[in-house]
């Protein structure tokens, strides 16, 4: 029974979601049919997030969404029919600490896929996308920052965590210093959006399989963005009859496109990032930041303006 040998590691709202769609498409590459299911990080885990929120929202959604024992995540390459490359994403790879030991236990020659986005913005992204899903309960992104040391020492899972999943080079130094540099490949998010196709054949080249396969990248998926109906946006993304009924009559692309069309329909674009609150932020990653850009080898000095 087959094991990855490529893995999106992340980062978290830096369209790791749009790229396992994208990748997905090509012929002679699988993944995994569950995408975040975060074994590398999670293996053994009880899932035991006990923050106030996290009674209420982490528990269920994580147990849905996260697989901690090898032989059922082994289950999830069942489906592998001879194709060359072989994986999975799931974007707490990056941030969790023991993701890293854990993949060079179970396969240490994985190739490693990092796409990285400007981390106040970033930030900010997974901010306005936990309110979309009305899983934040502050409504401003000051008193959020401001709350997240308090939760994070209460265990509240990690997408509550803005600031801490933006220190990309601490992240990324764990990979480096337990794997070879040509495992492992770096895109930039600004990339990704000013010309997908390119980007994606140039993973098509790191994975070994043919570049000339040109997939559909029309679609941004898991958009983050202010809804015009917290009410019309929940019954999209969250179960209910609805949903239930749909799955029954269409198969899984269509409906997938139907909720991204309405789901782009039904939200507007946010406000910008306030000037003083990117400054904070800036200022907490510049050494970082720096730090990064020399690991990686790119001018990233517009993410510091």
């Amino acid at each position: 029974m087959p094991l990855p040998n490529f893995l999106v590691i992340g980062a978290m709202k830096a369209a790791t979601t749009s790229l396992y769609h994208y990748l997905g498409q090509h012929p002679d590459v699988y993944v995994s049919p569950m995408k975040e299911t975060s074994f590398f990080a999670l293996e053994g885990h009880p899932l035991d997030f006990d923050g106030a929120e996290g009674r209420a929202v982490i528990g269920p959604w994580a147990r849905r969404a996260s697989v901690t024992d090898i032989a059922a995540y082994r289950a999830l390459f069942d489906g592998v029919a001879g194709e060359t490359a072989i994986g999975e994403a799931s974007p707490l790879y990056l941030y969790h600490p023991d993701a890293p030991p854990r993949i060079a236990r179970y396969v240490p020659n994985a190739k490693l896929i990092a796409v990285l986005r400007d981390p106040a913005e970033r930030a900010y992204s997974a901010f306005l996308y936990m309110r979309r899903d009305g899983r934040e309960p502050i409504a401003d992104f000051a008193g959020a920052l401001a709350a997240e040391p308090a939760r994070i020492r209460a265990s509240w899972e990690w997408m509550w965590h803005y600031r801490a999943v933006g220190f990309y080079h601490r992240q990324l130094r764990r990979y480096f210093d337990l794997f070879p540099a040509e495992q492992i490949r770096v895109w930039l998010y600004e990339d990704l959006r000013a010309n997908a196709a390119a980007v994606v054949r140039d993973v098509f080249r790191f994975l070994g399989v043919d570049d000339a396969f040109t997939p559909d990248t029309s679609l941004a998926h898991n958009r983050s963005g202010v809804p015009r109906s917290e009410r019309a946006i929940r019954l999209l993304n969250r179960p209910n009859p609805l949903r239930s009924a749909l799955r029954a009559l269409l198969p899984s692309d269509a409906r997938r496109r139907i909720r991204i069309r309405l789901q782009d329909l039904l939200l507007a674009k946010p406000p910008s990032l306030d000037p003083v609150v990117r400054r904070d932020l800036v200022a907490s990653y510049r050494e970082d930041v720096l730090a990064l850009g020399r690991l990686i080898g790119r001018d990233l000095s517009h993410w510091l303006a």
